[in-house]
This record gives C-alpha cells, sequence and structure tokens, in this order.
C-alpha cells in the first residue's frame, strides 16, 4: 500500500471509530516528512544534514534578491517568499515594479494562509514552495475540471439550489479561482484550511469539489434570497467563517459520500 493510501486510510479509520481529524491536525508535521513533495528525504539520519542545506538555500536565495535589489529588510514576508519562487523557477520579473501576475497573487494567498500555520520562515517557505509546486503539476489537468464537478454534484444534493444559480446566472461567475486556484486561501480560517489542505497534500484534490458544495448547502437560504449572480458571488467570496469547521467536517462527509474510500490521486 503507498503512503498516501496507508495516511488517507488511517484518515478513514479514525473517523469510522469516532476521531475525527486526527490526521488532519497533524497536516503540516506531516508535509515537512513528505517524501513525494521533496522536503526531506526518506532517511531520517539525512534531515538534519537536508535541512542545513535548505536553511542555506533560502538564505542565498534571500541574499541574492537583497543584491539586485528586489527585497529588502521592509519587504513583506509574503512577497520574499514569492520572489524567492519566482527566482528560483526562473520567472522574476526584470523589475519589482512591474504588475504581479494572476499566478502571483494565487502563490501570495497561499503564502499568507501558510505563514499563520508555520512559524519558522525556512520552513514555511519550503512548504509553501512544494504545495504550489504539486498544484502545478499534478494537478495542472485536474483543476480546470473542478467548476463542472461541483455542478455536478451540487445538483446531485440540491438541484432546486442549482437551478436558482442558473436562473441568475451565477454558475458561471462563481468564485471558482478562490475556491479551486487558492485552494480557499483567504476563503476559510487557517484552523479550518489545514484540514482541507491535508486531503490536497495527500492526494484528491477533489475535496475542493466538496468544501464548495457544502458551502452553497449551509448558505442555501442567503443565497437563494439573493437575485443576482453579483450578489451571490459577492458573498460567496466572504461567507461568515464562524461556519467553517462544521462546512469543512460535512464537505468531508460528502467526500466519503461520492467517492467512498479516497485513495485516489484527484
Amino acid at each position: 500500500m503507498t503512503e498516501d493510501s496507508q495516511r488517507n486510510f488511517r484518515s478513514v479509520y479514525y473517523e469510522k471509530v469516532g476521531f475525527r481529524g486526527v490526521e488532519e491536525k497533524k497536516s503540516l508535521e506531516i508535509l515537512l516528512k513528505d517524501d513525494r513533495l521533496g522536503i526531506l528525504p526518506p532517511h531520517h539520519e539525512s534531515h538534519a544534514k537536508v535541512m542545513r542545506y535548505r536553511k542555506d538555500q533560502y538564505s542565498d536565495v534571500l541574499h541574492a534578491l537583497k543584491v539586485i535589489r528586489f527585497v529588502s529588510d521592509a519587504t513583506p514576508q509574503v512577497e520574499v517568499y514569492l520572489r524567492m519562487y519566482q527566482l528560483e523557477s526562473g520567472k522574476l520579473p526584470r523589475s519589482p515594479s512591474f504588475p504581479l501576475e494572476p499566478e502571483d497573487e494565487v502563490f501570495l494567498a497561499i503564502a499568507k494562509a501558510m505563514e499563520e500555520m508555520v512559524e519558522d520562515c525556512v520552513d514555511c517557505y519550503w512548504i509553501i514552495r512544494c504545495f504550489v509546486n504539486q498544484l502545478n503539476t499534478k494537478y495542472r489537468d485536474f483543476l480546470p475540471q473542478l467548476p463542472k464537478a461541483f455542478e455536478q454534484y451540487l445538483n446531485l444534493e440540491d438541484s432546486r439550489l442549482l437551478s436558482h444559480l442558473k436562473t441568475c446566472s451565477a454558475v458561471s461567475k462563481l468564485p471558482y479561482d478562490l475556491w479551486f486556484k487558492r485552494c480557499f486561501a483567504g476563503c476559510l480560517p487557517e484552523s479550518s484550511l489545514q484540514r482541507v489542505w491535508d486531503k490536497v497534500v495527500s492526494g484528491s484534490c477533489k475535496i475542493l469539489v466538496f468544501v464548495a458544495v457544502e458551502i452553497l448547502l449551509t448558505f442555501k437560504i442567503k443565497v437563494m434570497a439573493l437575485n443576482s449572480a453579483e450578489k451571490i458571488t459577492k458573498f460567496l467570496e466572504n461567507i461568515p467563517r464562524d461556519s467553517s469547521d462544521a462546512i469543512v467536517s460535512k464537505a468531508i462527509d460528502l467526500w466519503h459520500k461520492h467517492c467512498g474510500t479516497p485513495v485516489h490521486s484527484a
């Protein structure tokens, strides 16, 4: 059984015996130990050496950015992460004054959320880097399909709600970038977001679909009372955060309901 399968199996097992979220609370620790993300090698005796290498690489890249005056000590940390990522991936613009690309905005949103979860700046950068790379490689072809999957599962759960969205011409204007490109960064609080990202890292970005569906189901009365695409989208971009934990728990239930024991890759 693969490590992803074992991790998801444990998660399902714990939930069945009443310990929902045992695995999810450890998602960032798992990220730091995950071989497939390339952060640390499989041999634990090599970890200290590799972490020193990662720290040195972080310092070298940061120093290079300061030398070319792309960042300074006053630069916000999330922007430092972005410039480091751009430099390492060969996408650093010619000037720091150039406008940000949409993919840069996605990176910043993810980085801002991750910064709230991880204290150490070196660890934080490497986790962000690997998380974004996973979205851009493993899930690159699947992410564009999520809006259609969202429509399909919402129809199964509440066809009347979907019909209302269609009547308002809102289906094509829902905040899909916030949901599926940013993986709900900036939408859900970090405590809830961590549980969702654990599933993404473990091998299934389809969890994002079920979080979106559950948001609509949770706020059905409010959404049904809105009669324009603009009002619906504005509300969904700024949902109340006090229901987030319940939304994620119900979304995981939907995920299990429609996908069974989720040991698949997407």
